[in-house]
């Protein structure tokens, strides 16, 4: 039973990893309509514990990031962006393709409690269809990018949008973070927001709301900075926080813009027969004698009159340099011939004073008892040669 139990367990793995390598998704949606894909952390969880289906007490909630990027190219493609706020939240690719073509978008998702990996494909096919001609962009200032890429968000803005346009023909083209249009970071303080640009389309013209953005007298408060209030009668929105600005409004009508001239024609490069070739004429030759004083003359002129001022200064002055220097020299002298006299002076005071001679100085002096004896007598043979070892402090002298 035992055997069989490993057995089972060894199988279900196999399949669920099997199952869950490599798993695609394919869409398919049209140029100029808006595409959201929310990356579930649930989803590559599963990848992660395979047996968490079987066995949910096994499920846990990890940290994880996303690494998107085309298939054999290191980023995704021009229309399409990537966010993800925190690990332990959904990851969101969003955007709006411009041409018709196929993208093969690699996601790689990232275990932050066991550094596992897990690898989806996404598959998106663009096809051309008709652009919507009439586009109005509103801004939604107390939204984040994040908080309105989920499909119920969208549908609740929408909604709103719809009865401000007075029509149920509205589709959303993009939504836009307001810092990838150069808008500021927000303080880290509750209440204040990226924002984020939100642009509908419709087949049916503006409503009488919204031709109100164009009139003179709504751009002119606009400019004045007077308080975003908005048309009377036009504020259509029951969620505060998707209260659009209505000075950052703006109207496309792309059935008035001008087509594109079509693009130049390449031709082979090979003259037709009897054709002449007219090379361009050489440009005129140009005199480089007023640029050659300015940079040379001049610069030479002003380095002579430098160097005369200055040979005027080492050389020109020197006679009172001289003579600063001869009676600084002057004084020194008298200073040092002050010096010698005085020295002398007190010399001859110090040999003409009548004071005897400090005791301490003679020689065969007792300091203890003050006896001395002649100075002769220490030449004398009679005195011993041990009398250089006598104690002087004794007062007994040797015999």
């Amino acid at each position: 039973m035992a055997g069989c139990g490993s057995l089972v367990f060894f199988l279900t793995v196999c399949v669920a990893s099997l199952f869950g390598a490599n798993a695609e998704s394919k869409f398919t949606i049209p140029v100029g309509s808006f595409f959201t894909y929310e990356l579930m952390r649930e989803t590559f969880q599963n990848d992660f514990e395979p047996l968490s289906k079987l066995y949910p007490g096994l499920w846990h909630d990890d940290p994880m990031i996303f690494k998107c990027n085309k298939q054999n190219f290191p980023d995704l493609p021009e229309w399409l962006r990537f966010t993800q706020r925190h690990p332990f939240d959904n990851g969101f690719l969003y955007g709006t393709p411009t041409s018709p073509g196929k993208s093969i978008i690699e996601i790689y998702a990232i275990n932050k409690r066991t550094y596992d990996t897990a690898r989806h494909l996404l598959v998106i096919k663009v096809v051309a269809e008709k652009i919507l001609p009439y586009q109005a962009e509103v801004f939604i200032k107390l939204r984040e990018i994040e908080k309105v890429l989920p499909s119920t968000v969208q549908t609740e803005i929408k909604r709103d949008l719809q009865k401000l346009w007075d029509t149920e023909a509205l589709e959303i083209v993009n939504i836009t973070n307001a810092l990838d249009r150069g808008g500021r970071v927000p303080l880290p303080i509750a209440g204040h927001f990226e924002g984020v640009y939100v642009k509908v389309g419709s087949e049916q013209n503006f409503s009488s709301c919204l031709l109100k953005v164009l009139t003179p007298e709504h751009q002119r408060q606009c400019a004045a900075g007077a308080k975003d209030k908005g048309p009377e009668g036009c504020n259509f929105c029951k969620i505060p926080s998707n209260c659009i600005t209505w000075c950052k409004t703006e109207l496309f009508d792309l059935t008035k813009q001008e087509p594109e001239p079509p693009a130049p024609t390449m031709g082979s490069g090979i003259l037709e027969p009897g054709d002449d070739y007219n090379p361009v004429e050489s440009p005129p030759n140009r005199d480089y004698f007023p640029d050659y004083i300015v940079t040379v003359i001049v610069p030479l002129i002003l380095a002579i009159i430098l160097c005369l001022l200055l040979a005027y200064i080492m050389f020109g002055r020197r006679e009172g340099v001289e003579k600063r220097n001869a009676r600084t020299n002057q004084i020194q002298l008298y200073h040092h011939h002050t010096i010698h006299g005085n020295t002398d002076e007190l010399r001859n005071m110090a040999g003409n004073r009548g004071v005897p001679a400090p005791l301490s100085t003679l020689p065969m002096f007792n300091s203890r008892t003050g006896e001395r004896s002649s100075p002769l007598q220490s030449d004398s043979p009679s005195i011993p040669l041990i009398l250089a070892q006598h104690d002087p402090y004794s007062d007994t002298l040797p015999r």
